[in-house]
């Protein structure tokens, strides 16, 4: 895709979605980082449906970390995997409190080194609470960077780093938020809805139904 191309793509993506922001629901990045473990393999309406309790149980790295294991999971035994996200969980409040005086860290290499926070997970942290320039490739992202041709790749990692290549300097910040909404709600993987898609005309699928 060229490079004036990807650039209307994006316009044209900023222009349907105004306000491109996570979905997840949360009142600082400490909360930020609780949903953001939660929402793997897990879609962010569950996570919104058991945070509220949780962060008012335990609103601080140290409430949850002294709450354990036992009564975390007792907030998202709803979420997948919730036995392992709740000893995830307790492990990173304990690091975060012990190594980083109860804040999150702004580098990747130590948010990658809390429990249950992968490459993926840092960058939407990066991304979303520190505004920086780095994208989190998920499921629709991969989808959508595939099918429309925009950074095509064969695993995640790929994905990302032809995003990081190919994406303007000036939405580089909005990228992640924009495709995956994009992903999540048009470019469906299943049944994407071509004919109300904003980047029809940008997209190189060949079974697409709008040209």
């Amino acid at each position: 895709m060229k490079a004036k191309t990807i650039d209307t793509l994006f316009q044209k993506l900023s222009d349907s979605i105004p306000n491109p922001e996570t979905e997840l629901c949360y009142r600082n990045t400490f909360e930020l980082l609780i949903a953001v473990i939660l929402s793997a393999q897990a879609t962010d309406i569950s996570v919104n449906k058991v945070t509220p309790d949780l962060f008012s149980a335990f609103p601080t790295p140290e409430k949850m970390y002294e709450a354990g294991t036992e009564k975390v999971f007792s907030y998202i035994r709803s979420i997948g995997l919730a036995p392992t996200k709740s000893k995830n969980i307790v492990v990173t409040c304990g690091k975060l409190v012990k190594d980083h005086a109860s804040k999150v860290p702004q580098n990747r290499e130590e948010l990658e080194a809390l429990a249950g926070v992968g490459r993926k997970t840092a960058n939407v942290i990066l991304n979303t609470a520190f505004g920086q320039p780095v994208i989190a490739v998920d499921t629709h992202i991969f989808r959508l960077s595939n099918r429309t041709g925009l950074a095509p790749g064969d695993t995640v990692l790929q994905v990302e780093q032809n995003l990081m290549k190919v994406v303007p300097a000036k939405w580089k910040i909005d990228a992640h938020h924009l495709l995956i909404l994009h992903g999540r709600y048009v470019c469906k993987s299943r049944k994407p809805d071509c004919e109300h898609c904003a980047i029809a005309l940008e997209c190189k699928h060949p079974d697409k139904a709008v040209t």
